[in-house]
């Protein structure tokens, strides 16, 4: 098993997740459509093509469009189109169906891949007629031979995004309207599609008032590990490392995580061979553990591990202002150690002026940091699962926080930011 630090994993690396596997089989095999949920680095991506890798090897086909870079339909349609291409049936299906309207590519259609394939026939396509060709290549979807399986990842970082233009709200309610009647006009036949994205749906299609256009997606949330877990699975990289691990280094692994996210655990265990490399050394101890979480993990070695988190929270979010408000709730429960309702009613108090709708904000900020997997929450009390997630957050605020209760107090006037202390 090979370590993997911000890659999907496939085959001999991947590890776990078989019973999460087996019921997204059956699932896809009972012909639903899948939302899959999961915070960041839980390993969607790597149970998404996971599951695509063991059906193309009982014969069936495969499709993945990643289309975070989508800016319109146009360009996810284009991103569907250039998954299908490479499966010779479907690109026989797809490209005999529409040479008739696409004349300037079917001199050379064959002699291109798929990367220029995608750039020609997305030059091709309009606001007028990219209906039309998604619906041509769901229809080639559902008629092949095969059973097909289709992933649009990321999705909702696309919605996010053309919600920003000029009548967003409509352009992502027509997109899902459309997208949900194309699948829905097939019934449970192929092909099946797996929605997924390392920020929430659900929040989005809420907040915009449209949640039925989702509502024919099976809702499966992909969890932590389970602490045993975690420690199997950093023994398994220990065994084929060449490194010689102390007994108990991945129980304090865990320890210092405090939470299985699969992707943490990699990087903890390549950080912990490289800073024994760096000491000319084949030897991984439990004292280096602190060293490293505390030096590499939340130092600048880290930092494009968990500034990862902060841009995706501003792609989930879109509005500066709910941005902000994220920010100063996050900033609270790590410094704090918890955003309660006291700290709620401050924050509404201080942002008041700013927003009159403040509390709805707070409300759906608070949805979106819970479903992402930023906080989980008790009683109305807000907290941190992972000790990664709020030791980075303490390391980047807790010298200039200044608590909403405090400041609450003596109202700031203006309200801007998270209290940057004049010292």
């Amino acid at each position: 098993m090979k370590s993997a630090t911000g890659r999907w994993v496939s085959g001999n690396d991947f590890f776990n997740r078989e019973s999460e596997l087996s019921i997204l089989e059956q699932r896809i095999r009972d012909g639903n459509h899948v939302l899959l949920t999961g915070q960041r680095r839980m390993g969607k991506t790597s149970v998404a093509r996971e599951l695509g890798r063991r059906l193309e090897a009982q014969g069936g086909v495969f499709l993945f469009a990643d289309v975070e870079g989508a800016t319109g339909p146009e360009d996810v349609i284009a991103d569907i189109a250039e998954a299908a291409y490479p499966v010779r049936s479907m690109k026989s299906r797809f490209t005999t169906g529409t040479l008739s309207l696409l004349n300037r590519l079917s001199r050379r259609i064959k002699d291109i891949g798929p990367r220029q394939f995608r750039v020609s026939f997305r030059a091709e396509l309009n606001k007028g007629n990219w209906r039309r060709f998604g619906e041509k290549l769901i229809r080639d979807c559902a008629e092949h031979d095969q059973p097909v399986l289709l992933v649009i990842d990321e999705l909702p970082i696309f919605l996010e995004r053309m919600l920003r233009d000029d009548e967003g709200h409509k352009k992502v309610d027509d997109f899902l309207s459309w997208l949900r009647g194309m699948l829905q006009q097939h019934g449970d036949g192929s092909p099946a599609v797996i929605i997924s994205g390392s920020i929430g749906l659900d929040p989005l299609v809420r907040r915009l008032g449209i949640p039925d256009r989702i509502n024919y997606l099976y809702p499966f949330r992909l969890g932590p590990w389970s602490r045993e877990t975690c420690i199997e699975c950093f023994n398994r990289l220990a065994g084929s490392s060449g490194f010689q691990v102390e007994g108990g280094v991945g129980q304090a692994v865990y320890d210092k995580l405090g939470m299985g996210i699969p992707h943490h655990v990699q990087s903890f265990f390549a950080r912990l061979t490289e800073n024994a490399l760096m000491q000319d050394r084949q030897r991984v101890a439990v004292s280096d553990v602190d060293d490293v979480y505390r030096t590499v993990l939340l130092g600048p070695g880290g930092q494009n591990d968990l500034v990862h988190y902060e841009t995706r929270l501003k792609d989930g979010l879109g509005d500066e202002l709910d941005y902000t408000i994220a920010v100063e709730i996050l900033a609270e429960a790590a410094t704090q150690d918890v955003f309660g309702p006291p700290a709620r009613r401050g924050l509404e108090q201080l942002y008041a002026s700013r927003a009159g709708d403040v509390a709805d904000r707070i409300a759906e900020v608070l949805d979106v940091l819970e479903h992402d997997g930023y906080l989980e929450t008790r009683d109305a009390e807000y907290r941190f699962p992972s000790n990664l997630l709020k030791d980075w957050w303490i390391a980047r605020f807790g010298n200039h926080y200044t608590p909403i209760e405090q400041r609450s107090l003596v109202r700031n006037e203006q309200g801007f930011g998270f209290a940057v202390r004049n010292e």
